[in-house]
């Protein structure tokens, strides 16, 4: 479809679908972080205002010329906020409509403060301290520092213990949708999904048209050898069976999958990376990959490719989160029963909603922000 005929389309089936998105259910785990948010100080006015470093590359002209010598680099917290892949995907879902279970580091044996307001909108259990990133944002994109070391209380083990294995089985069970996110923060994430794979999914026996779908988001697994990437990818399509897979990527993450396929991947423009989607969709059987650069998103399906353009703005108000967001609409767009490129569309409009305004959107703001998208003189 041109790009007015698709928001059309997306306006009508959001429309049509109000009243559905509340009965949908969502699991989603397994990370929890506190993100301090950032900005760099170049030029500091007064004790009260700052110009902001605003390239990553300007910050690394700075530290370059510091080499051999010294700098005092200032950073200015500019909020808190909960963070981690998954408690940002579960609050976009829950803010569409959808009724969400949150498993995860949201702080233990007491729940982080910052994660009360997921905790109102979404039934959460917490079985790990919450880890802490300090994202460093600029114009051209964000610097993520993480303080990994509560994560590696997200194993089966602990899993088992402090949430239990027939409560897993069935939130599962009863679940749309299954989300399992930042694999590469989490260390033992591989062996929990290889337990779940060996314990828990030869117990599910829905028919192939009624399984519930599964979104995996590896997560910039840059910093995991490549026999790690290997393996994880392995053990996603073995879900695949049990459920149907989803496969998220952005821009990078999809050079770095390609990779570890041994893929060619030559650096191109973000045009190149559904070509490079689907030939990654080749090697790995699953249901859907979708692959989003910062301006568009592709999708493979069925040996068809998908593109959508995103509400692209250079000056986001917040850009940490927008991928998960991306994430969150584009799984609601499929469990509404919308077509790849259909949801596609939700994917990059809860994205853009996200990155112009710093909140999760509900369906309703979907549907204007697509209306505000059309030109003037549309039907809608």
């Amino acid at each position: 479809m041109d790009s007015e005929a698709l928001q059309q389309a997306g306006i009508k089936s959001l429309q049509d679908k109000l009243s559905s998105v509340g009965g949908l259910k969502a699991f989603v785990g397994l990370d929890g972080f506190v993100d301090e948010i950032i900005h760099v100080v170049d030029k500091r006015d007064s004790a009260e205002s700052f110009q902001r470093l605003p390239t990553i590359q300007k910050l690394s002209e700075r530290i370059a010329g510091a080499a051999g010598k010294s700098a005092n680099i200032e950073l200015v917290s500019k909020t808190v906020k909960l963070g981690g892949n998954g408690p940002i995907m579960a609050n976009a879902l829950a803010s569409l409509g959808s009724k969400v279970t949150y498993l995860g580091s949201l702080g233990y044996p007491k729940l982080h403060p910052v994660f009360e307001e997921l905790a109102e909108r979404a039934e959460v259990f917490s079985i790990a301290e919450a880890a802490h990133t300090d994202a460093l944002e600029f114009e051209d994109g964000k610097l993520m520092f993480g303080k990994m070391t509560p994560l590696t209380d997200i194993n089966w083990d602990v899993l088992k213990e402090r949430f239990g294995q027939d409560r897993l089985k069935s939130y599962l069970a009863g679940s749309d949708l299954v989300a399992f996110v930042n694999w590469t923060m989490i260390p033992y994430m591989s062996d929990l999904w290889d337990s779940i794979l060996g314990e828990i999914c030869p117990t599910l026996s829905q028919p192939e048209s009624e399984q519930a779908w599964m979104f995996f988001d590896l997560a910039d697994p840059e910093k995991r050898h490549i026999k790690d990437i290997q393996r994880a990818l392995e053990l996603i399509e073995k879900f695949q069976g049990s459920f149907r897979v989803i496969l998220g990527l952005n821009e990078k993450e999809t050079h770095e999958i390609a990779e570890a396929l041994g893929l060619p991947h030559p650096d191109k423009d973000s045009e190149s990376i559904g070509e490079l989607a689907a030939e990654i969709h080749k090697h790995i059987q699953v249901d859907t990959i979708v692959a989003h650069p910062v301006t568009c998103a592709f999708g493979t399906h069925a040996g068809e490719v998908y593109r959508v353009q995103g509400p692209y703005t250079a000056k986001p108000k917040i850009s940490t989160g927008a991928g998960d967001h991306f994430n969150a609409g584009f799984c609601l767009g499929k469990l509404l029963g919308f077509d790849t490129e259909l949801a596609l569309l939700t994917g990059v409009t809860t994205s853009g909603y996200y990155v112009r305004t710093a909140k999760s959107p509900s369906i309703e703001d979907l549907i204007t922000m697509l209306k505000s998208e059309l030109p003037a003189d549309s039907q809608f």
